[in-house]
């Protein structure tokens, strides 16, 4: 009685810390979900600082030149796009009516899909709230975007150290193991880490191919606004399945304020990249880094969202390769030593620990 006494026990605190855990866990998820972001720029990042670091760069200024890196290409698609996209936005705002009887007449004066994008503004004008009721949301927003950046740094700072406190992390936790499984635990950290690294470094590669061909294919047929389009459907391919489809959406809608062969060809120029994409870039690019089916891509993005959020649908194709890697070593067997992962910008021999 005394020794089922004692297992009773043993069982219920186990039992009783794991739900106290997956609770603070859960009240914590936007700072988890920002600590995977981390985790995942680090492991993009990771082969090109260890490249370096066996040149003899230190790793602090190999984390500092990616850094740097990033931010100078950011800085230089800016300077390339920003002007350019100005003027599109401006010549938009220019065609809009300055009034509401403006917009009335505008609205009465035209037809078909145009009537309804005029008379939908009209009625949600009517309900635009006061300045004074603006004043609350304005400070909220002023709130949020502080947050925002906050949360940038935090990302962006915890990815730095990550990078430095990685292999002390998986010492640690191969030391808490038996020894004969140390070596497969480490094998799966890494595949995971490659896996991860690959799918950045590949998202990258396709929203600037996606970005560059969809706007020269737009300004080719004459849409308008082709340089904001085409940089929104490169921007939204890090929303799989559900960014192209609305990036498809937005141009032929744009297309049909011009004609219905604009609508018609830019829809095709969509459909023509997405096929090339999916059977020549895709594999060309990522290869299997993430090996997921559609059906999974979907049903994870949905359940991201639904759980923590629409911004953690970018991190949806990131933990379901977590989750199919660990099943695939755990409960199908799979060694993860004989798994390959494309490198993606770097050698394999790039893509291995230091």
């Amino acid at each position: 009685m005394t020794e089922t006494a004692k297992r009773a026990a043993v069982a219920t605190l186990v039992i009783g810390g794991v739900v106290v855990l997956a609770l603070a866990l859960w009240k914590i998820r936007l700072i988890v979900a920002l600590l995977f972001l981390a985790f995942i720029i680090t492991a993009a990042m990771r082969p090109g600082v260890d490249a370096l670091r066996r040149r003899g760069v230190p790793r602090g200024i190999g984390i500092g030149l990616n850094y740097a890196g990033f931010l100078t290409l950011l800085i230089g698609f800016l300077w390339i796009v920003a002007p350019r996209a100005r003027d599109q936005v401006t010549s938009a705002l220019e065609d809009l009516p300055s009034s509401r009887s403006e917009l009335a007449e505008e609205a009465s004066a035209s037809t078909g899909l145009r009537r309804n994008i005029l008379e939908g503004i009209q009625a949600r004008l009517e309900e635009l709230p006061s300045a004074t009721e603006l004043v609350d949301p304005a400070l909220e927003l002023g709130f949020l975007g502080f947050e925002i950046l906050i949360g940038i740094f935090f990302v962006f700072a915890s990815a730095a150290y990550w990078t430095f406190e990685r292999d002390r992390a998986i010492d640690l936790v191969c030391s808490l193991i038996p020894r004969p499984r140390r070596k497969k635990v480490r094998d799966t950290w890494n595949l995971i880490d490659l896996k991860l690294g690959a799918y950045v470094r590949g998202q990258g590669l396709l929203i600037l191919i996606v970005g560059t061909v969809l706007s020269l294919a737009f300004l080719a047929i004459g849409l308008p606004y082709w340089l904001l389009i085409g940089v929104f459907a490169g921007v939204v391919e890090l929303v799989p399945v559900i960014g192209p489809l609305t990036a498809g959406a937005v141009a032929v809608g744009v297309g049909f304020t011009v004609s219905w062969q604009i609508a018609l060809a830019a829809g095709l120029i969509v459909l023509v990249t997405r096929l090339l994409e999916d059977y020549i870039v895709i594999p060309r690019v990522l290869g299997e880094a993430v090996g997921l089916s559609p059906l999974l891509v979907l049903f994870s993005i949905t359940s991201v969202a639904i759980l923590f959020g629409g911004f953690a649908v970018l991190l949806a194709i990131p933990i379901a390769a977590v989750v199919a890697t660990l099943l695939d070593v755990i409960v199908r067997g799979k060694d993860p030593a004989d798994e390959e992962v494309p490198a993606v910008m770097f050698s394999a021999r790039d893509s291995e620990t230091a």
